[in-house]
């Protein structure tokens, strides 16, 4: 790999101001100065500016149509956790959770820094979910999901009120809702506070990615395009 393009694959800088470095003689390749158009081989140390650059790692971002009875954790030890499932080569993990009896996208990367990207609550970024429950669905059930629901969280041991978000009645049972923020089990103890029990609850969009056509059980790699959505392209 030519010198400067293994410098931009660092992250930091272009090929352009990569050979500007050269030039200035702020790189040091095994501790000499080297040429423009120097190749740089895998056992080689780059310095720039005395500090030793390492190549970035290749990321890795999967879209999983999770299916119900997976548990979304690292942990090993346990049965049916989402790492054995995937079965993936390289270590991966995970992109926030998705309950054990819920089913559909989950996203899981080696890339601990589109986490926050994607989770962080201001980003207000969306999420939609296809929702059945056990009984026959109202305006009032609605109005009510739509508009705010005061729910326990466990995380900050107090009461809050859930963000006003999009909810649309499909048929009799089902609906679908569109949240902005991802407190635990949330549309499950939303439903609830109306004496409603979740049957079945398929997350289907996360930002622009989507389902698609994938299968229960499946996974796929993300496009270009929705790696840019990330950030990631």
């Amino acid at each position: 790999m030519r010198l400067n393009k293994f410098i931009s694959s660092t992250g930091l800088c272009s090929r352009r101001e990569a050979d500007k470095l050269i030039k200035q003689n702020k790189v040091k390749v095994n501790g000499k100065i080297p040429t423009i158009g120097y190749t740089v081989k895998s056992e080689d140390i780059v310095e720039v500016d005395g500090k030793v650059l390492e190549k970035k790692k290749d990321f890795v971002y999967i879209a999983l149509n999770k299916p119900v009875g997976i548990t979304c954790t690292t942990e090993r030890h346990i049965k049916g956790n989402i790492i054995d499932f995937v079965n993936y080569p390289e270590r991966i993990f995970p992109i926030g959770r998705l309950d054990k009896d819920s089913e559909g996208l989950i996203l899981l990367t080696n890339d601990g820094n589109v986490v926050n990207e994607i989770l962080r609550e201001e980003n207000n970024h969306k999420k939609e979910y296809i929702v059945t429950v056990d009984k026959k669905i109202t305006p009032s059930f609605i109005n009510g999901m739509a508009n705010g629901v005061k729910i326990y969280n466990p995380v900050r041991n107090e009461y809050t009120i859930t963000k006003k978000c999009e909810v649309i009645k499909l048929n009799n049972r089902t609906f679908k809702i569109i949240l902005s923020q991802g407190l635990n089990r949330q549309i499950r103890r939303m439903c609830a506070k109306f004496n409603y029990r979740v049957v079945r609850l398929k997350r289907i969009r996360i930002m622009n990615i989507t389902l698609k056509d994938l299968p229960v059980g499946k996974w796929r790699y993300l496009t270009e395009e929705e790696l840019k959505d990330i950030g990631r392209e």
